[in-house]
This record gives structure tokens, C-alpha cells and sequence, in this order.
């Protein structure tokens, strides 16, 4: 009876090790996303009509690189330096259609507006405002902090229910994510841009 438990135990181990060297292959075989706007650039600032001390309006993303088999598209914009775990998400967007280019300026505040023809399906999910739409860099004054727009192509065409949160979202795209990319801009907030109850 012990050798057959050890047979069990051994071929347990070497079936997670099978799924751990494919898992890992395919994250090697992710490409890399170029993701620019005509408003950010990597390492600049972010221009303040596209936060909380501006018009807060979403700024316009584009991407390109898509790897082949891409179906639906997800941006997620995180400040990984605070939250509660980090990082704190303050824009969800996903089901975006992968044939999508980026995403104009001014998303809907509300998505019971309709989308862009190009955007159709498209739903937010819950920020760490607990809103389900764009909200913009708000800081407290002090040091700048970055602020990461990021962009995901997945193989899948499922269209998720809308309102997932971050942990949500990245939990339904494991192992559907073929295509990654970011920029990164800054913010710093002073205290005389500071609008009260912000």
C-alpha cells in the first residue's frame, strides 16, 4: 500500500509540474502591447484636464502590436504605489472588442450611455471609488505618484458581467491573456489645486 501512495503522491507532483512549465511557458509567449495617446507620454505628467483637479475626463488611448487571436481588449489605470492592497484602481474598462484600435477622450461617465459604434459591449468595472466609470488622478498633496493605464489582449471572447472589480476581472482573463501593455505618467498634486471634499 505505501508504494502505491508514494506512486499517487509522485504523480501528483509530477502533474503539477507539467501545469506549472506550461503556465510559464505561456507567459513567455505573451507579446508586448505599444500603448500611446496623443495627451500622455511615459514618464511625463499627467495634463490636468484628465484629473480630479481638471475637466476628469478619461484621457484617449490607442494600442497597437495586437497579437494574433486577440478577441477582446481590457484597461485597467492603477496608482501601485498606495491602496489597500496596491494598487488603487481608478478605471476598469472591459469587453472591448479586439478589433478596437484605443479608446476616444471623455469614456461615458455613465454606461447606460451609449458607446461608440467601434466600442460596442464595452462595460466598466468597479474602481476603487467604487464607481464603475473614470475617474481621474487625485492625490494628496505631496510627492507625484504614477499612475499605469495598461492594456490586456485576450484569446477569449466571453463578454464578462459588468462591474467586476480589479481582482475580478484578472481572476476571469487567467490564462486567456496573450498580449500586454502600459505607459506610465505622473501627477503631483499642491494644495491650492486641491477642490474641497476631493
Amino acid at each position: 500500500m505505501m508504494w502505491r501512495n508514494r506512486l499517487v503522491v509522485f504523480g501528483v507532483a509530477a502533474l503539477l509540474l507539467a501545469g506549472g512549465t506550461h503556465l510559464n511557458a505561456q507567459q513567455r509567449d505573451i507579446a508586448t502591447i505599444v500603448v500611446e495617446s496623443p495627451v500622455l507620454t511615459a514618464g511625463g505628467v499627467v495634463p490636468a484636464d484628465y484629473t480630479a483637479d481638471g475637466r476628469d475626463l478619461s484621457p484617449p488611448l490607442t494600442w497597437r502590436n495586437l497579437p494574433a487571436g486577440t478577441k477582446r481588449i481590457a484597461v485597467l489605470l492603477e496608482d501601485r504605489g498606495v491602496g489597500n492592497p496596491p494598487p488603487f484602481v481608478h478605471w476598469v474598462i472591459y469587453n472591448i472588442p479586439g478589433t478596437a484600435a484605443g479608446l476616444p477622450e471623455g469614456q461615458p461617465l455613465q454606461w447606460a450611455e451609449a458607446m461608440p459604434a467601434e466600442l460596442a459591449g464595452a462595460v466598466g468595472g468597479r474602481s476603487g471609488f467604487g464607481r464603475s466609470y473614470y475617474r481621474g488622478p487625485a492625490p494628496p498633496p505631496g510627492p507625484a505618484h504614477e499612475y499605469t493605464f495598461v492594456v490586456y489582449a485576450l484569446d477569449s471572447d466571453v463578454d464578462f458581467p459588468a462591474e467586476l472589480n480589479r481582482a475580478a476581472l484578472l481572476e476571469a482573463m487567467d490564462g486567456h491573456v496573450i498580449g500586454k501593455g502600459e505607459i506610465v505618467s505622473s501627477y503631483q498634486r499642491v494644495p491650492a489645486q486641491t477642490p474641497a471634499g476631493r
